[in-house]
């Protein structure tokens, strides 16, 4: 096993500057796939011309993280490959750590790490039921019969979602503690477009919650448990009126448009206005 057996797969949405230090940490003989959820053809021209190691694929619009992370999948030929957010960095050892993992338990679906800004206790390998979406190194054999992650999420709880497909099937998920990844969380886009990423987070969070359970539980549990957020986020755009807080108002009004397109079953449609 060495690198030439694995292929990173990032997917981005205005992610100029993360993804080039995410990609600064990479192995330059590391092969690397960047799905781009946009047309952007400068930042293809760019990140190709600087990383002769990234093969850049632009998806024309933004399909969001499941979409995207499908179609580096589908674009994988090697035997492993490793999903990496762009708001992550590894350490110098992190790819062989995965190596040495993978050695140890061939039989793995996924292996997870533990983030420097979050690691565990127990120096060892955990057997778990699901990892973050952030990090996960993929043994694609065994996804053969399961297949990757389910479309109908635009973002939120799609690994969550592949994890208990795994497990239903009787693969096996770890996390090794020895594997390092600092992940920010939320710092993969540009700054100047935080709020409408915070606005399209809160509607596609509550659509994800909803389908999600939906899924799982049936339609009646769904609306059951997602019925305290939908009163919650209507007292708390009257509340938020009464005081004038535009950009609370704004918030609470996605979290309820998403419960509401859930609710209708509409698909996840909401797109940053950007």
């Amino acid at each position: 096993m060495s690198i030439k057996d694995l292929t990173i797969v990032i997917t981005s949405f205005r992610s100029e500057k993360a993804i080039r230090e995410c990609l600064d940490a990479i192995d330059k003989e590391c092969k690397v796939i960047n799905v781009e959820n946009s047309n952007n053809h400068k930042h293809k021209v760019d990140i190709e011309k600087d990383f002769k190691n990234v093969t850049c694929i632009l998806t024309g619009e933004n399909l969001g993280y499941a979409k995207a992370n499908n179609i580096g999948l589908k674009n994988t030929k090697t035997k492993y490959a490793l999903i990496l957010n762009p708001d992550s960095r590894m350490s110098d050892q992190t790819l062989n750590n995965f190596f040495n993992s993978a050695k140890k338990n061939p039989d793995f679906a996924m292996i997870g790490p533990s983030s420097i800004n979050n690691s565990l206790e127990n120096n060892n390998l955990q057997s778990v039921e699901s990892i973050k979406g952030y990090a996960m190194f993929l043994n694609l054999h065994e996804f053969k019969d399961i297949g990757f992650f389910d479309e109908n999420f635009f973002i939120y709880l799609e690994e969550m979602d592949l994890c208990k497909r795994l497990i239903s099937k009787g693969k096996k998920i770890y996390i090794d503690s020895k594997i390092e990844i600092y992940h920010e969380g939320g710092k993969s886009h540009d700054s100047s477009i935080d709020f409408e990423m915070e606005i399209s987070r809160n509607w596609h969070w509550m659509w994800s919650q909803f389908y999600f359970n939906k899924k799982y539980n049936g339609y009646l549990f769904s609306l059951i448990n997602i019925t305290p957020k939908l009163i919650s986020s209507i007292f708390k755009i009257l509340i938020y009126s009464l005081i004038f807080n535009k950009k609370k108002i704004l918030i609470y009004l996605s979290r309820l448009k998403g419960i509401v397109s859930a609710i209708l079953g509409q698909s996840a449609w909401y797109r940053p206005k950007i």
